[in-house]
């Protein structure tokens, strides 16, 4: 294979229709053989070189060589694993050149001044999208407008025909989905490989906060790259709603020279970029959701469509939509890298609309010198993020495991939240110890993404109570939420919101024929409301409508039934630091009984020991401390926030916490007895499973002698000392019981050691089965003691020392014998109560 350097020469002199395929030829080529920096070295040559004809054909085979096949086989460049600590170079590299001015951009603009077109496959769009096409309902996002082209023969083998750059973001977003099963590095956070810091480039390059968005590079000066044409649709199509418009189209319809502004030529790759990013990373939600924002007159359309195609095929393309949804729903769940990505998008689109101009006073001057970019700015969350944003929170606090891989979703949840912490005014460094109080200006924000607010933090409570808050992660999410929405003036806007969503609607005669719409359901796209709707009431209702359905059932933050899950969840904060008391005290008097002298015991003390063992114990007292910092604070938010009493709380708490028997442990879970043992309830199982309130002690009931070999025992020498008192219990089981039968001292001595204690009755504090009575109640001798290093080592030591004073092992071992056989003496002479000898 030739060198790229001399690729140009080479094809020049291979007839015309073959240097297409001998160009892709040789690139496939170099990928195999040549290390990554010369190939960008050589496919920067090419790109400046080649004319667009030629760029052409090879132009679906880069794309698909950098982010991967979108059936996730082929890996690409693995974007998403390339960290700039472990490759710097190629990191280095692949920036430059996916570089919004790199090499690969140059390409995209230079196909796209040549208007050529892409196939997109359908079937790797989020599920809702393809759903929505396979049952021939346009959605309403204009990104797919006049764009869908189906196979003449009918079918679901349907294409997007994208322009260049169009089809170059599409494979960028999608790889996020495709390339997520991947071979990862899990010891590097996916914030700092390459994908994430292409996704920021982007976003600073075509949203950006300060400035125009600058043209793109063209090799022949003076001359534009054109914006997209629309294209006749190839089959019709039902909608959501009005087909939006394009920025572009509708801000030449008012002006009357587009190249008096730059930006009015190239807003139209912002607006592409956000679309692309919203539908493939935010497009995911379940088929009753996807049901339910269908408007009225989209079901009737999908209804006749239905029936039509029944009429003459057995199945339709509309039943294949819905199980293909129901299908990717199932199998569809969001990654952490995926949710950081979103936040990143969030963080970054609060911060450019925020970078918005203030308005004129004249509002005749506005609408002649706003800039498309500026109008851009004042739609870009409403129109294009709030609702899908919406609904993929929804999902993933309905579908995210109950750990602490949560944090991901809610940081993202509660950046969206604060706008106000993107915004350009800093707070005085003197007031940056308290927190700082939300601005009125905020009130509409928070007004209309009041669900945002109220039905996502009723989300968060369910999840809450069901996690363990005693685990310090968890507690410091519970602390986060109750942080940000503790701050001042913030609960009181929400309730206002509320206040407006709950007036009732007045009947305006020029009201009467509206219907509750969303800005993204209907007409252009900067087209304005109508002047009479300017009420805050109104706006809120349309909000929550358009979200939830008219029909839906609104359920009050500040009313009483929230208020009672607060209550548990304070509850549960009490509960969570008493626990995580009680676990430190445990753990420090665990260490403090495990001295240097209990190696010289002769039987291992948790050999019968119950299992107190917690996650606490791996991360130390440094996290337990963490642990009631957090639920401290959190508890004093919840108080701000909904204006609890704290004295009625404290005491709530106490008495909660005052469960305790006269023993001073804590009572047992919610049980009932059966006749095999102990039952569960319901209450039970929350107290026990979901929460850890109380727990069981639990206890080894079984045959001390064939308990699982532990880590401080030998193998071979538990078999083998088990082989050999079994064999001793057999040969002298008759004599061991008279033995013990005998009511003298001798019976008593020999009661102490042989008493089988496998069958001693004990308290119940686990739900094990009851005692069979078909076992043997046999005395019996046990030396698996003889097995423990711990025992080992406390004889070596003995013989060790007394070696010292010329004690040879037949003498020491008879002095061992004799002081334990006189230790037993005492033992049994002073016990009022025979206990059995446990090893």
């Amino acid at each position: 294979t030739l060198p790229l350097g001399y690729c140009r020469k080479t094809v020049m002199a291979v007839p015309h229709l073959q240097q297409p395929s001998f160009l892709l030829a040789s690139l496939k080529a170099d990928c195999m053989n040549k290390p990554f920096a010369q190939r960008c070295h050589d496919l920067e040559i090419v790109i400046e070189d080649f004319p667009a004809k030629e760029l052409h054909a090879i132009f679906p085979w880069l794309v698909e060589n950098i982010f991967g096949s979108l059936d996730g086989i082929i890996i690409g460049w693995n974007l998403r694993c390339l960290h700039g600590r472990a490759n710097p170079t190629e990191y280095a590299i692949a920036l430059d050149f996916l570089d919004p001015s790199g090499p690969m951009m140059k390409l995209v603009y230079k196909l796209q001044a040549e208007e050529y077109r892409y196939e997109f496959p359908v079937s790797y769009l989020p599920g809702p999208v393809k759903a929505s096409m396979q049952e021939r309902v346009l959605p309403e996002c204009s990104l797919y407008h006049n764009k869908v082209q189906f196979p003449p023969s009918g079918g679901l083998g349907s294409n997007l025909a994208l322009n260049p750059f169009e089809y170059y973001m599409f494979y960028f977003a999608i790889s996020l989905i495709t390339q997520r099963n991947s071979p990862t590095t899990h010891h590097i956070s996916p914030s700092n490989s390459a994908y994430f810091s292409l996704v920021d480039t982007y976003l600073k390059w075509f949203l950006p906060t300060e400035g125009s968005v600058l043209p793109p590079p063209s090799s022949n000066p003076g001359v534009g790259i054109p914006s997209p044409v629309p294209r006749s649709p190839a089959v019709p199509f039902t909608s959501y709603g009005i087909h939006h418009t394009s920025l572009l189209k509708r801000h030449i319809a008012h002006q009357p020279s587009v190249n008096a502004d730059p930006a009015s030529q190239e807003i139209w790759r912002s607006e592409t970029v956000l679309k692309v990013f919203v539908e493939m990373w935010l497009h995911h939600y379940s088929l009753e959701m996807y049901q339910k924002m269908q408007s009225p007159h989209v079901k009737l359309e999908v209804l006749h469509y239905r029936l039509s195609i029944s009429s003459t095929h057995h199945s339709s393309p509309a039943q294949s939509g819905y199980q293909a949804l129901h299908a990717y729903q199932e199998s569809f769940k969001p990654t952490e890298e995926h949710v950081l990505v979103i936040r990143l998008l969030v963080k970054h689109l609060h911060a450019f609309a925020n970078s918005l101009k203030p308005e004129p006073l004249s509002p005749s001057a506005h609408s002649h010198t706003a800039s498309p970019l500026e109008e851009f700015k004042r739609v870009v969350i409403p129109r294009f993020v709030q609702q899908k944003l919406y609904i993929f929170l929804q999902h993933c606090f309905g579908h995210w495991p109950l750990d602490a891989s949560f944090r991901a979703v809610l940081e993202m949840w509660l950046s969206y939240l604060q706008p106000w912490r993107y915004a350009p005014e800093k707070p005085l460094q003197s007031a940056e110890l308290q927190p700082r109080s939300v601005s009125e200006k905020w009130a509409p924000f928070i007004q209309e993404n009041l669900l945002m607010y109220t039905k996502l933090f009723v989300g968060f409570l369910n999840r809450a109570l069901r996690t363990d808050l005693v685990s310090a992660k968890n507690a410091l999410m519970v602390f986060r939420v109750a942080k940000v929405f503790a701050q001042p003036n913030l609960a009181e806007m929400i309730q206002k919101g509320e206040q407006l969503f709950l007036e009732p609607e007045l009947v305006i005669p020029h009201r009467q024929h509206r219907i509750f719409m969303t800005p993204t359901l209907g007409g252009n796209f900067l087209s304005s409301w109508p002047p009479t709707i300017t009420d805050a009431s109104f706006k809120v209702k349309s909000h929550v409508y358009c979200l939830e359905g008219q029909e839906s059932q609104y359920k009050q933050m500040f009313g009483p039934e929230v208020r009672n899950l607060v209550l548990r969840l304070a509850q549960l904060i009490g509960q969570a630091q008493q626990t995580a008391k009680s676990i430190s005290d445990h753990s420090a008097e665990t260490m403090a009984s495990q001295s240097f002298l209990s190696w010289f015991r002769f039987s291992p003390s948790d050999m019968n020991g119950s299992y107190t063992g917690n996650d606490l114990d791996e991360i130390g007292q440094d996290s337990i401390k963490k642990t009631d910092e957090y639920l401290e604070k959190a508890q004093e938010y919840l108080c701000q926030i909904f204006r609890l009493n704290e004295a009625q709380l404290t005491q709530m708490i106490m008495n909660c916490g005052a469960a305790q028997d006269e023993n001073g442990k804590k009572k047992l879970p919610d049980c009932i007895e059966s006749e095999d043992g102990l039952i569960l309830t319901p209450l039970g199982r929350y107290q026990s499973i979901i929460n850890g309130l109380r727990r069981f002690e639990i206890e080894y009931q079984g045959d001390t002698d064939l308990q699982p070999i532990r880590s401080y025992e030998n193998a071979t020498l538990v078999r083998l000392l088990f082989q050999l008192s079994s064999g001793i219990n057999q040969r002298f089981a008759d004599q061991m019981e008279i033995l013990c039968s005998r009511e003298d001292f001798i019976g008593r001595l020999c009661r102490y050691h042989l008493t089988n204690p496998f069958f001693v009755e004990k308290s119940r504090h686990s739900p094990a089965l009851k005692q069979r009575s078909g076992c043997s109640r046999r005395p019996r001798i046990s030396l698996r003691f003889l097995a423990s290093y711990r025992t080992l080592l406390s004889l070596f030591m003995i013989y060790f020392i007394a070696s010292w004073f010329c004690i040879g092992p037949l003498a020491c071992t008879f002095i061992i014998l004799l002081g334990y056989f006189l230790y037993a003496i005492v033992m049994t002479f002073f016990t009022e109560r025979w206990k059995p000898h446990q090893h």
